[in-house]
């Protein structure tokens, strides 16, 4: 296992986590667990797992990671894994992913039967890593005296709460897509919006935050979701388009940024001069609610209660029919970007719970949609932040203002 180093501010306890892990195999009699989503490979190896990937955790001892030939040495030299424990499989006959993890299990951990827990369920982006109806077949049939079950909750558990270095990882995910944001300010004033186009603003905050540290955009979705105008009213901005801005429009500047596997994520919204007075109506609105919403969190409170305060709140103010509150979009670790609780056994499976306490140093997005698609205007806020005794910390710094450009 790495060293943990506590005078560094980024380090995260490896040897923790997997106790963590097999600790809960051990509650459930699980013998091997056998990760498949990106979540759990970022969360165990502390490295960028993108291709199609298998971890087999023992009972006892370390993982081995399964992966795509052509990826096998650049994860060696990333990971904290020896090259006994990170191995490559390829398309020929006894090398594909199924039949090597099955002669790893039966060879090399020596098991011939047992309990082996898996992940799959359902989830809102594509990239999420489940294991697949044909993976399964093809695993049950390889090993048919193992009993699968579906243990992802495993994992999602142990790592709900966040660790001093995952923190201060996000902190600084946080701090690079500020500098994103202020380089797409700077873009689009004192009239440099004029010609622009969407993706081309995307690009213009991309490259300023690839100088200050990040690694990769990460997102699914169209890495920078940008929008304008019309499209703001859709409720979605992915993926950017080469549509121009244009006067009297919204924008809505969604950037990501990624840092050691922390994400970075923060929404910012503007209306090109000259704002009409709906316009302008909905942005106080909207900036509104979100701030309502940040006041609300706090160790203890719970989404259901969120959720319906947000509503009377809104309800108030005449805009309950445009606002679309996301309490509880989790984050975690690159492959990580949407969780809504830990346990798959909630009153809305693979969903939420809305009476989930949260804890501190528990973190979420604070995500919040508002569309007005009949006056061509929507707004979105999503920051990640870490939920603290009596309040939130937000990991973005960029002002909740919907200011006008000229």
């Amino acid at each position: 296992m790495p060293e943990y180093d506590p005078n560094d501010p980024y380090a995260v306890d490896l040897e923790t986590r997997l106790v963590d892990i097999q600790a809960g195999m051990h509650a459930r009699d699980i013998d091997v667990y056998l990760g498949s989503r990106i979540r759990t490979m970022s969360f165990v190896l502390d490295a960028f797992v993108p291709w199609r990937s298998f971890m087999v955790i023992p009972a006892e001892g370390l993982p081995t990671v399964f992966t795509f030939v052509i990826d096998s040495a650049r994860l060696l030299s990333e990971t904290w894994l020896d090259e006994d424990h990170v191995r490559g499989y390829f398309g020929a006959g006894g090398a594909d992913q199924i039949e090597v993890i099955q002669y790893f299990i039966e060879d090399e951990l020596g098991l011939s039967r047992g309990r082996i827990g898996y992940e799959t369920g359902m989830a809102t982006y594509t990239a999420e890593g489940w294991m697949t109806h044909y993976e399964y077949e093809r695993f049950r049939d390889a090993l048919p005296d193992f009993e699968f079950e579906n243990a992802h909750d495993i994992v999602d558990t142990a790592s709900l709460v966040k660790d001093k270095g995952t923190i201060n990882r996000f902190r600084e995910a946080g701090r690079i897509v500020d500098a994103g944001h202020k380089a797409a300010r700077e873009a689009i004033e004192n009239g440099g919006w004029k010609g622009m186009t969407e993706t081309e603003l995307a690009g213009i905050a991309a490259l300023a935050m690839r100088r200050e540290g990040s690694v990769s955009e990460w997102n699914f979705a169209g890495l920078n979701e940008i929008s304008s105008g019309w499209r703001t009213g859709l409720g979605a901005c992915t993926p950017p388009t080469t549509k121009e801005f244009e006067a009297g429009e919204a924008l809505m500047f969604d950037l990501h940024a990624m840092f050691k596997l922390a994400l970075g994520d923060h929404s910012r919204n503007y209306i090109i001069a000259p704002a009409s007075k709906k316009a302008r109506w909905h942005a106080d609105n909207f900036t509104a609610c979100v701030q309502f919403v940040a006041d609300s969190y706090k160790a203890g409170a719970t989404p259901g209660d969120l959720i319906t305060e947000c509503g009377k709140f809104a309800e108030e103010r005449g805009c309950s029919d445009f606002i679309l509150p996301g309490v509880e979009h989790g984050i975690g670790l690159f492959g990580d970007e949407w969780r809504v609780g830990a346990s798959m056994d909630v009153p809305i499976p693979y969903w939420t719970d809305p009476d989930h306490s949260y804890q501190e140093n528990e973190m979420v997005i604070l995500a919040m949609q508002y569309a007005a698609n009949e006056d061509d205007v929507g707004f979105r806020y999503e920051n990640p932040i870490v939920i603290t005794k009596d309040g939130c910390e937000l990991t973005s710094k960029t002002p909740l203002t919907i200011d006008e450009i000229t």
